[in-house]
C-alpha cells in the first residue's frame, strides 16, 4: 500500500499516535466501566475499526495533498485528534502515583538506550529508538501494574517468566532482547517500504497495549 501511494511509513509514527489513543483509550474506558462492554469496543473489534479508519484517512489525506497541497501527515494527526475527543471527555481523574511512576521508569530506560544510540548504529536511528521506546513503555506499565497494584499478565510467556522470577520487571530484558533482535534483522531489508512498514507495525504493537494499561491503571487506582 505504501509503495502504491509513494509514502514512507516512517513519517507516520507521530501522526498515528492519536489513532492509537482512540483504540487504547476506548479499551481503557471499557475496563473502567465508562464505556459499555460491546463487540465493537473490545479486542479485536475496536482495533479493527480504528485500523480501517486510519487506512481510509491515510488514503483520503494523500488525495487531499495531491489536490490541494495540504500536508497529509497533518490531516491524519488532526483527524485522529478529532476522533479522540469522546475519549478525552470521558477520562476519569488520574491517580498521579502510577502516572508519574510509569513515566519516570519509561523515561529512564529510554534515556539509557538513547545514550547507547550515540555509539550504536542500530539505535542511532530515531525510528528504531521509537520502536524500542514504545515497548519499554508497555513493559513499564506491566511492571508497575503487576508488582505494585496486584494486576496479572495475560500472555503465556510473560506470565511464566513473571511466576519464575516473582516480578514483572522481567518484561524489560524480555522486551529489549526481542525488539533489538527483530530490529537487527529488519535492518537487513533493502526495501524501505517493507522495512518501515514492519517497524511501524511493531511500534503500534508496543504502544497500543502500553497506553491501554497506562490509562486503565491510572483511572482505576
Amino acid at each position: 500500500m505504501f509503495r502504491w501511494i509513494k509514502k514512507d511509513p516512517k513519517d507516520l509514527f507521530l501522526p498515528l499516535i492519536p489513532f492509537i489513543f482512540v483504540g487504547s483509550g476506548a479499551r481503557a474506558l471499557v475496563d473502567n466501566g465508562v464505556y459499555p462492554l460491546t463487540l465493537f469496543l473490545v479486542t479485536p473489534g475496536i482495533y479493527i475499526i480504528v485500523g480501517i479508519t486510519a487506512i481510509i484517512t491515510l488514503l483520503a489525506s494523500v488525495k487531499l495533498e495531491e489536490k490541494f497541497g495540504w500536508d497529509y501527515k497533518r490531516i491524519i494527526f488532526l483527524s485522529g485528534l478529532l476522533l479522540s475527543i469522546p475519549n478525552i471527555m470521558h477520562l476519569k481523574p488520574f491517580n498521579l502515583t502510577p502516572f508519574f511512576g510509569i513515566l519516570a521508569i519509561w523515561v529512564a530506560f529510554t534515556l539509557i538506550f538513547a545514550t547507547l544510540g550515540l555509539r550504536w548504529y542500530l539505535l542511532n536511528d530515531r525510528v528504531n529508538l521509537a520502536v524500542l521506546s514504545a515497548h519499554l513503555f508497555d513493559a513499564s506499565t506491566t511492571f508497575v501494574a503487576v508488582d505494585f497494584y496486584g494486576y496479572w499478565e495475560q500472555h503465556v510467556l510473560p506470565t511464566f517468566l513473571t511466576n519464575i522470577t516473582n516480578t514483572a520487571f522481567v518484561m524489560f530484558p524480555l522486551k529489549i532482547l526481542i525488539i533489538l533482535t527483530v530490529l537487527y534483522f529488519i535492518e537487513g531489508f533493502e526495501d524501505k517500504y517493507v522495512k518501515n512498514t514492519l517497524k511501524i507495525s511493531i511500534f503500534i504493537l508496543g504502544l497500543a497495549p502500553g497506553l491501554r494499561n497506562f490509562l486503565s491503571l491510572c483511572m482505576a487506582t
